[in-house]
């Protein structure tokens, strides 16, 4: 047997595939390469395919509001398409940081002292600027019987009035005859600390303050406001503590976080998450930097320089001035969640579901769907603050919703709701078996199945005998109503039950054959055992 090695076998295994390789074109790697840089982007991007998704609204069925906001409010009906270049929410959301274009014009500012010293810059944007090209002086004589209707924006994050969606939303409210004031946090547009108060997720006092200032100057106009973002929490928050005691007759919350903990743990969650956690926390250094007298005494300001995500800039800065024993204890009570049951004032509550900074998770559905008032509007894609449509990505879906509700609300008969109600807020129970159920009908709106009974404490109190006349004239009425608590919780268990009952059904029986066939299953047998014997002798 001859067991001689040739040189040919003294070859290496990874040379002979090395040599293989070589003899594939290059064109076949740059396609390769360049399909492998495609799919990492397809999924690290969340890119979509563009399409145009229905809006789903949750709201309480029984609120006559809510059925009147619905039914007038044309984009609610509809769906919103994206810019088909922009469809990823990290794509629209870092065009609107870098590229966003935003509508020529220039603000009018006022500077509004707060009572400890503080500086607040209000960016007034007048109706007849925009259209007349009229330049209207804020504080003139004629502001306590102007009656034209202002919109107050409250800015996200480190953001103010030159933001490019605040100008936006401020472009199309002016243009369409209202009046928009741009409340700018502490510190920002331009305007330096004046006090040792810094403005935080949770501070409401400034807009509480503004608002008043605004309703004593123009007592006979019209208020709203618009929250977006952090602002929007602010918003909500301030609405909840103040109840029924605003003088707003209407608000929208953009893109609220809702609840700050949850968005904490979800903004550190994976990669993309970590890049908009590092971007938030250099815009937050970049404020305090520009405040350093003021900051480093009242902070550590050591560890805002180390800070290398929002929760350490939180734990270093922010908790520090609001005085919260933990970050924890700031995020839970500056979250607005807790607070959406005491909101009295008609609200619009828009998110995207694939909000890349503001989770779906902290959204409170339930809440919302509880509260009379409240209209929560959510779309499948959207980003954070963008929502670009058309070709050319120069509109955005959420500034012309807002401006049809508030349009809408205007002219309804509910613009005067808040100074008629108030809400007496009750624990809501689980979800799972206590809380209403969930409709989707075919145009994609959600609303609640069973009722969800909301006291309003501050009613107009009646004449007896308007009362006892009303008594007399309906006295079925009485006996309805004890009706319907009797069989109230009737029906909403049989309710419980015949969503389930095709599956209840087959289960039971399925369980009554396996449990009884030990017993039953010989007896069946013996029988047709028998009959067939007697078949055969037959």
């Amino acid at each position: 047997m001859n067991c001689a090695i040739t040189e040919d076998d003294l070859i290496s295994p990874y040379l002979i595939i090395f040599k293989s390789l070589l003899l594939i074109p290059i064109s076949h790697y740059l396609i390769f390469f360049f399909l492998t840089i495609l799919v990492f982007l397809y999924f690290f991007l969340e890119i979509h395919i563009p399409k145009a998704d229905p809006i789903s609204l949750t709201f309480n069925p029984n609120s006559e509001f809510c059925q009147f906001i619905v039914s007038k409010c044309r984009l609610l009906h509809g769906r919103y398409f994206p810019t088909f270049w922009l469809s990823s929410p990290h794509l629209q959301t870092a065009f609107l940081s870098l590229f966003g274009k935003s509508p020529p014009f220039s603000y009018k500012r006022i500077l509004y002292q707060a009572t400890d010293g503080g500086t607040i810059a209000l960016d007034w944007l007048m109706h007849s600027d925009v259209v007349e090209g009229i330049s209207q002086v804020v504080n003139d004589s004629t502001s306590g019987t102007d009656r034209t209707p202002i919109a107050i924006v409250v800015p996200g994050l480190t953001s103010d009035s030159s933001a490019a969606y605040i100008k936006h939303i401020a472009f199309r409210l002016a243009k369409e005859g209202w009046n928009v004031v741009v409340q700018n946090h502490r510190g920002l547009g331009g305007i330096s600390l004046t006090s040792d108060c810094v403005y935080t997720a949770g501070w409401t006092e400034d807009l509480r303050k503004v608002i008043d200032h605004i309703h004593s100057q123009f007592p006979e106009a019209p208020l709203f406001a618009v929250g977006t973002s952090i602002g929007a929490n602010v918003l909500v928050k301030y609405l909840g503590e103040d109840g029924p005691n605003t003088p707003l007759i209407g608000a929208t919350a953009v893109c609220s976080p809702w609840d700050l903990l949850i968005c904490d743990r979800f903004i550190n969650r994976k990669l993309v998450q970590k890049l908009y956690d590092r971007m938030l926390t250099i815009g937050l250094q970049g404020y305090a930097q520009l405040h350093h007298s003021i900051i480093s005494r009242i902070a550590d300001w050591e560890g805002i320089k180390k800070s290398r995500s929002v929760r350490e800039f939180d734990n270093y800065a922010t908790r520090l001035v609001a005085k919260f024993e933990t970050t924890d204890t700031y995020y839970r009570r500056s979250s607005s969640s807790q607070y959406v049951a005491n909101v009295a004032v008609p609200l619009l509550c828009i998110s995207a579901l694939d909000d890349p900074v503001c989770t779906r998770e902290a959204i409170p559905w339930d809440e919302c769907r509880a509260n009379k008032n409240i209209v929560l509007a959510t779309t499948t894609h959207g980003g954070h603050l963008a929502y670009y449509e058309g070709l050319t990505a120069t509109s955005m879906w959420w500034a012309r919703a807002v401006q049809e509700y508030f349009e809408v609300l205007l002219s309804s008969p509910f613009a005067d709701r808040r100074q008629k109600m108030q809400i007496i807020s009750e624990p809501l129970g689980s979800s799972i078996d206590q809380g209403p159920f969930v409709d989707a009908g075919e145009d994609g709106m959600v609303a609640a199945a069973s009722e969800v009974d909301t006291t309003r404490a501050d009613a107009e109190p009646e004449d007896s005998a308007q009362i006892d006349e009303k008594t007399s004239s309906h006295p079925h009425k009485d006996n309805t109503q004890v009706y319907n608590s009797l069989l109230g919780p009737l029906k909403k268990r049989v309710d419980q039950l015949s969503r389930y009952s095709r599956k209840s059904i087959w289960l039971l029986a399925y369980i009554a054959i396996v449990t009884t066939w030990p017993l039953v299953g010989p007896a069946l047998l013996f029988s047709i055992k028998r009959r067939f014997r007697k078949l055969v002798e037959k």
